[in-house]
């Protein structure tokens, strides 16, 4: 199997487990970078995350223009090129309106990991504020200088709140994203619910530091393919184990 239609197919199999876990809904994305070309990447046609097949993956450069594909594109394309020229590192992005996360891109308290789970979001979630540099706006990121603005706001962190809008996550791999946009999600969930009842205990940046050390380590069994093995069913797809 090539590596570009084996990359196709976990885009398409990521895109139903977002929608699976509620992280997106009629809106959100998901990309990743060319598995063959670095300055390309793949992204849906615009499209309900739930529905998408192999036949709606389209090719981008990082500018946001089309390289392959047919169909109408994404109008917030620009936050995965910027992202993507931005960071070599990110070889994944997910864009979201998950509906825990939102509460805190317009409230003072910030986003932080409460749960070990939850340590791969990162100890700073910054929110990204298009008023700042573009005054009113219709807070899409709709050309490659808002999208520039969020990656240069998002900078070597994992996570990024989009100020009554969503999130954007970013990741060294597919299911590394998918992972944390999903535990964004319940991170978000459980901190609104906890902070009900009063201060919050939150991990700190040692123990997200050796937790992530963790997970990125990649045992069998263990960290992101272990969440990938159990979203795969939730989204009616036969574990790949």
């Amino acid at each position: 199997m090539s590596a570009i239609k084996t990359a196709i197919d976990e885009l398409v199999i990521a895109n139903r487990i977002v929608a699976a876990e509620k992280v997106c809904d009629a809106f959100g994305h998901v990309s990743m970078r060319h598995p063959e070309n670095p300055g390309r990447f793949l992204l849906s046609r615009g499209r309900a995350p739930e529905l998408i097949e192999a036949s709606d993956i389209m090719e981008f450069t990082l500018e946001g223009g089309t390289a392959a594909g047919n169909g109408k594109p994404y109008l917030e394309r620009f936050i995965h090129g910027a992202i993507y020229e931005s960071r070599p590192d990110v070889q994944a992005v997910v864009h979201s309106h998950s509906y825990s996360v939102v509460p805190f891109s317009v409230i003072g308290e910030k986003l932080r990991p409460i749960m070990h789970v939850c340590a791969t979001i990162g100890p700073d979630v910054p929110v990204w504020d298009p008023q700042v540099n573009f005054g009113d706006t219709d807070l899409l990121v709709s050309d490659m200088h808002q999208g520039r603005d969020l990656a240069k706001a998002l900078g070597a962190r994992t996570s990024i709140l989009m100020r009554g809008h969503g999130s954007t996550v970013a990741g060294a791999s597919l299911r590394e994203a998918v992972y944390a946009a999903v535990m964004l999600e319940v991170n978000a969930n459980l901190q609104l619910k906890a902070q009900a009842f009063g201060p919050v205990t939150f991990l700190t940046p040692g123990e997200i530091e050796k937790i992530r050390a963790r997970q990125n380590k990649g045992r069998p069994g263990e960290g992101f393919d272990r969440a990938w093995q159990y979203w795969l069913r939730h989204a009616g797809f036969p574990t790949d184990e």
